[in-house]
């Protein structure tokens, strides 16, 4: 028996709480076989005590049900993830906060085709006209983390290539503006007929370097919009930057909230709080008046209890804001007195004021 032959079995075990297995998240150091033993050796990064152990259980499992093996001797090395800087806005495991970013939230869904990307756009949006009202404008990112798909660009009205300061390893990505939000994506560096086919190591690269070389500025809140699932970029954010949370976005069918709820349980598994779902194309109003529900009623209420949090808001069906997507024009922005509007400026609101309360010192 190979350590090729050992490295295939491994590729059974998945990261607790992650769709990806621990040889592609290149967790294995070393495997070998010998006279009836298989010797496994991992390296994991985490604060969690019970990645570990279910790690060393699902590893032991797996490598004995190979043909030959009698005893299994699986070691695992931990490192703690660090803390995040005193200065910085999160209060999680998951690297260092860059400097002048207050608070670091994750947009997240399950599957694809919820509209998790325009509910990030306006999300945004929003979150930008609640804090200029209060006298602190321009202190609202969106950084786009779905390298395969990014359309952040297209949705907020930007094209060609941000700027880029310093040379070498001090270069810094200066994040372009519109609608009162600095954006970083994958889609002001490819063009639009070039595919990204990138293996994990890549995109995890890709991602750390969104957050530690951009000069966001002051911010009071960066929101990063997460591809579907639970993969690399997932991992490769929650170990880069201590997030103060995440928002999960699901349609009402149980097609997406039950992909939904394992995208919030797979957040909670590496200790990032759930600040709340938010139900997108709750209804459709006819011309007459009258509300359809279209996919179906309280999936998103239901997600939230099942996570033991919050249900944020009901975003409604409407061709506006699919328009505005196209566009470059979210809804926020050019429907701003529109019920989808308030819907989306409500959610921020309420965002902004449980950030605030999680952030403030205990009595």
């Amino acid at each position: 028996m190979t350590t090729e032959d050992i490295k295939n079995q491994l590729k059974q075990v998945k990261y607790p709480g992650f769709s990806r297995d621990i040889v592609s998240f290149g967790l294995v150091r070393s495997a070998g076989f010998a006279d009836g033993v298989v010797k496994v050796s991992l390296a994991v990064t985490t604060n969690d005590p019970q990645v570990p152990h279910q790690l060393k259980q699902d590893v032991d499992r797996c490598v004995r049900a190979l043909p030959g093996v009698k005893e299994a001797i699986i070691e695992i090395a931990v490192a703690p993830v660090k803390a995040p800087a005193p200065a910085g806005g999160g209060n999680l495991a998951g690297g260092t906060m860059p400097r002048g970013i207050k608070h670091a939230v994750a947009v997240a869904s399950g599957k694809g085709g919820v509209g998790k990307s325009t509910f990030s756009v306006n999300l945004a949006c929003a979150l930008a006209q609640v804090l200029d009202m209060q006298g602190r404008k321009g202190r609202v990112g969106l950084l786009d983390c779905d390298i395969y798909g990014p359309s952040v660009p297209l949705m907020m009205g930007l094209n060609g290539r941000p700027e880029v300061e310093g040379e070498g390893n001090d270069a810094m990505l200066i994040p372009m503006e519109h609608h009162g939000v600095k954006v970083m994506s994958m889609g002001f560096l490819v063009d639009d007929n070039t595919p990204v086919v990138w293996r994990g190591p890549m995109i995890m690269k890709t991602v750390q370097q969104f957050v530690q070389n951009v000069r966001w500025g002051e911010l009071d809140l960066l929101l990063i919009d997460l591809p579907p699932g639970t993969g690399d970029a997932q991992l490769s954010l929650v170990q880069t930057l201590p997030l103060d949370g995440a928002v999960i976005v699901t349609t009402p069918q149980a097609a997406a909230t039950n992909v939904a709820r394992k995208g919030g349980l797979m957040f909670q598994k590496v200790n990032v709080p759930l600040l709340g779902v938010a139900e997108n194309m709750s209804w459709f109003t006819d011309p007459a008046g009258n509300r359809h529900e279209l996919f179906g009623r309280g999936g998103g209420a239901a997600t939230a209890e099942k996570l033991g949090t919050v249900l944020l808001g009901q975003v409604p069906l409407v061709p506006e804001i699919r328009e505005g997507g196209d566009y470059g024009r979210p809804i926020v922005v050019s429907q701003p007195s529109s019920e989808s509007a308030a819907v989306f400026r409500d959610i921020a609101t309420g965002l902004l004021t449980g950030l605030e309360r999680k952030s403030a010192p205990a009595s």
